[in-house]
């Protein structure tokens, strides 16, 4: 059982991304800690920092919880895809592991939903 990104439009043939909550959970895990913070310390995440406290545009991705949860919008789609393709850039510049690796593949392939939920003028849906 796992997690899976798309395009809230209707559309099953739509690319999508999906995770094994485990791997979901890593890759966030990384990506707050390239934002400047470690998300075990954030309230929700067994922290009791407020989320009010770290400033990331990536909060809707980093914040929202594996099942059930409200769609991101496409305003929210388009501000996570700036940040998440610049630390993709960033990552990649880095002589990594293999699980840096796959959390690049990880970040490209949401990259390219993110893009489609854009174009399309659609949510990001989580399942």
């Amino acid at each position: 059982m796992g997690l899976v990104l798309f395009p809230g439009d209707g559309d099953n043939s739509s690319l999508d991304v999906s995770w094994s909550y485990s791997g979901f959970a890593a890759f966030r895990r990384r990506l707050a800690e390239t934002e400047g913070f470690v998300l075990s310390e954030m309230w929700g995440f067994g922290g009791e920092r407020p989320w009010s406290q770290v400033s990331t545009v990536l909060e809707p991705l980093l914040d929202h919880p594996d099942d059930g949860g409200d769609d991101l919008s496409t305003a929210e789609c388009a501000s996570i895809l700036v940040r998440l393709e610049a630390i993709t850039d960033q990552w990649t510049r880095q002589r990594g592991d293999q699980l840096l690796q796959q959390h690049i593949e990880d970040a490209r392939q949401l990259t390219d939903v993110l893009r489609l939920c854009i174009e399309k003028d659609v949510s990001l849906a989580f399942l």
